[in-house]
């Protein structure tokens, strides 16, 4: 059984999406600048490219938070200061929080019974700000974010100095849940510990990247983990794919030489 999860903040428990959005078009007012929907989204696209490359270990923190402001004025031709369009986004972004639907009702039930731990690549100050405007931190016995850790989702160094701060830690017991597969999904990965992808946009997954299963909802998690008492290694790989119809549960184990093992639940899981 697992004991342990790991979940990520942004677009996992938070909808950093909507924020974002209008945190970057009351920055851009500030700039002079009309934060048209187009300007938006190619801000977003900017955006995700940059925390990317801090994935990668090719940019710093510090590069990416002026450098993506930097690259899209010079996209749209715009003479506005990157420094001061940061700043101003930065405070937008930690004021308020907007909820993934069933994140407060999933913490709620899981906190009773398993100690929960949030790991974020976010900034420091706006995800303790944004944590705070939640009320979401009392549920999680330790808050992990990779500006105070001194190292970056998806690298071992992360995830290492995470569980080095957990008392009794085992990894056999240990979740990931998140939404990105370069940052989330890999890192666990790396770290050796299972991973829940949170995939509510049905997305295709990458190239050698795996995960034990994989979510469209939250709410899925928490029956998953409410009314299975299946506990699968690891090293087996198995993968799984909800869907928000009754169904039942398959499990195929070449290691074990099990297979087709069925379990009734609340929705469909497939073995990829």
């Amino acid at each position: 059984m697992f004991q342990f999860l790991f979940f990520d903040l942004d677009d996992t428990l938070l909808d950093f999406h909507r924020a974002e959005a209008i945190a970057v078009s009351k920055a851009f007012r500030d700039m002079g600048v009309t934060p048209t929907p187009e300007r938006i989204r190619q801000y977003s696209a900017v955006n995700k490219r940059h925390w990317q490359m801090l994935e990668q270990g090719l940019l710093t923190r510090e590069q990416v938070l002026v450098q993506r402001f930097a690259c899209l004025f010079q996209e749209l031709d715009i003479p506005a200061d990157p420094v001061a369009c940061q700043a101003a986004y930065e405070e937008y972004l930690c004021v308020g929080h907007y909820f993934i639907e069933g994140a407060e009702a999933l913490l709620a039930a899981l906190a009773p019974k398993y100690r929960l731990y949030l790991a974020s690549n976010g900034t420091a100050r706006v995800q303790e700000s944004r944590l705070k405007s939640a009320g979401i931190g009392p549920y999680f016995e330790q808050v992990f974010i990779s500006q105070n850790l001194g190292a970056n989702k998806p690298s071992p160094a992360f995830f290492q100095r995470c569980f080095a701060r957990i008392p009794d830690f085992d990894p056999k017991k240990a979740l990931m849940i998140g939404d990105s597969l370069t940052s989330d999904i890999r890192g666990a990965n790396g770290a050796g510990i299972a991973a829940c992808w949170f995939n509510p946009r049905r997305e295709p997954p990458l190239p050698g990247i795996s995960m034990e299963y994989e979510i469209h909802s939250l709410p899925q998690l928490l029956e998953f983990l409410l009314k299975s008492s299946l506990r699968f290694p690891t090293s087996s790989k198995k993968c799984f794919s909800f869907s928000t119809i009754s169904g039942i549960i398959s499990q195929s184990d070449s290691a074990s030489g099990f297979s087709g093992k069925r379990i009734r639940l609340n929705y469909a899981v497939h073995s990829t």
